[in-house]
């Protein structure tokens, strides 16, 4: 049990780790939703332009980050040692609306190398615990030391109105805390003694503050994107970020010189600017002032004179230049990104199923990579649900067990309906090819109940069937 003071040493060290991470996460969250600022420019460039193409972006960070997401679903968590998925579990997921909140969670955790899901009971159901996602810039949690997986403490901490909160768990207990908030939520807020801004324990009514922890674990885990053995996660979009400032950059130059040099420029030479006089209100010339150029553009015409008057011009810049360049940019962030380059061209040839499979093999490999680091974290989440509703020894079950997810492969039907009609000849069971072909658990399970409906009503034609299949 820790003491007051214990708990809010805890929440400073914590929040100041928060703080530490919460810049770098608003800048990549900027540049997935295109909030760019105008880089690498020259500062006579900068002077002149920035303000003209302020809010420009041509946002490529956004598709690398969205393009493993919408291929990672989850479709059940199957517990070591049992024949199938976990239908009270899944229920749990689909309640909780996390078939969709899920993907946010990924979405999150690959734009900021990391997100979060916390599970808590629920007081109004007490078989249905509460499990929500939680962004990287509200919640942190601290490790036993020499161990990635093992949570010491975890922090959520976010503001409503002119009060910020911030909720301290830990293995045995819960702590709840507040203060007033004096600046913006996610700024850096001096603690301690003197500063006003001392983290004080939440008024919670009849609940006790703190109370205890059922799970008897920190009920927040982390997920980790692109994790390393010694250094932090690492963003989908953070690798991307300088070529992006490139491609505004040539972007916002191509406009210029679109807007100054895509038509040739003509200049007249050996003769004086022509000029219209000024007349006093008698009419008497008193003077003459330049014709305005705009008026020659106008009018189409123009009046040369002088003996030695001749025009000559300036070829139209060269844009494909800039274009050509773009292009090869694109390409870089495809290759170091493993993002087929269809999905940044936007142009394809006419390639064949094979050819197309063959280039997104490397965005395939991303998507798995994925399912290995996220499932592990989701198969502790569901360990958590398990043990919210008191089940232990269903918690041990799950982690030792598997999460599901939906093929990563982008398959035609007729092709994922070929693969699976072989390894059905080959002896796969129906269920296995069912879960192969991106059915839920619950899905499953309805297909059944159906075939043992077609059997019952004619088992004649269903025997018939089965040996015609095999």
């Amino acid at each position: 049990m820790a003491t007051l003071e214990q708990a809010q040493v805890l929440v400073t060290l914590l929040e100041n780790e928060l703080n530490a991470r919460t810049g770098e996460a608003e800048r990549l969250n900027g540049y997935y939703r295109g909030e760019q600022p105008l880089r690498f420019a020259s500062s006579e460039f900068r002077d002149y332009f920035a303000q003209r193409y302020r809010g420009f972006a041509d946002n490529w960070t956004q598709v690398v980050a969205d393009s493993p997401v919408e291929r990672l679903t989850v479709t059940g968590v199957k517990p070591a040692g049992s024949d199938g998925a976990d239908r009270e579990l899944w229920r749990v997921w689909q309640v909780n609306g996390l078939d969709a909140d899920s993907q946010l969670g990924f979405l999150g955790a690959g734009t900021t190398a990391r997100s979060f899901v916390l599970v808590w009971g629920n007081p109004d159901d007490d078989s249905t615990p509460e499990v929500t996602f939680e962004d990287a810039r509200e919640c942190v949690v601290a490790y036993k030391p020499g161990s990635r997986r093992r949570r010491r403490a975890a922090l959520k901490r976010w503001q409503d109105g002119h009060t910020e909160f911030a909720t301290l768990y830990l293995p045995d207990e819960v702590w709840k805390f507040q203060r007033p908030l004096l600046r913006h939520a996610r700024s850096f807020h001096p603690t301690g003694p003197g500063g006003g801004m001392t983290w004080r324990p939440r008024d919670t009514g009849d609940e006790p503050n703190p109370q205890p922890n059922p799970l008897g674990r920190v009920p927040v885990v982390e997920l980790a994107n692109r994790p390393t053995l010694a250094d932090e996660p690492m963003s989908d979009v953070a690798g991307t970020v300088a070529m992006q400032d490139a491609i505004n950059l040539l972007w916002s130059q191509l406009f210029t010189a679109a807007d100054y040099a895509a038509f040739p420029q003509r200049v007249i030479l050996g003769a004086d600017m022509p000029t219209t006089p000024v007349l006093d209100e008698n009419g008497q010339v008193v003077g003459e002032k330049p014709v305005p150029m705009e008026k020659f553009a106008v009018d189409r015409v123009l009046w040369i004179t002088g003996e030695q008057a001749k025009i000559a011009e300036w070829s139209a810049a060269n844009l494909a230049a800039y274009t050509d360049v773009i292009e090869v940019a694109v390409g870089h962030i495809a290759a170091q990104t493993r993002t087929p380059q269809h999905y940044l061209i936007g142009r394809m040839a006419n390639l064949s199923g094979d050819a197309l499979i063959a280039a997104e093999t490397g965005l395939v490999k991303r998507v798995e990579e994925k399912q290995l680091w996220f499932g592990q974290s989701l198969r502790e989440m569901f360990a958590l649900i398990a043990l919210a509703q008191g089940d232990q020894a269903k918690a041990r079950a799950i982690a030792a067990g598997s999460v599901l997810w939906a093929d990563a492969e982008s398959r035609s039907q007729a092709q994922l309906a070929d693969a699976l009609l072989k390894l059905q000849q080959v002896g796969f069971p129906f269920e296995w090819i069912a879960a192969r072909y991106g059915l839920t658990p619950t899905e499953i399970a309805d297909l059944l109940a159906m075939k043992e409906r077609e059997a019952a009503a004619d088992p004649i034609g269903a025997i018939a069937a089965e040996m015609g299949r095999s």
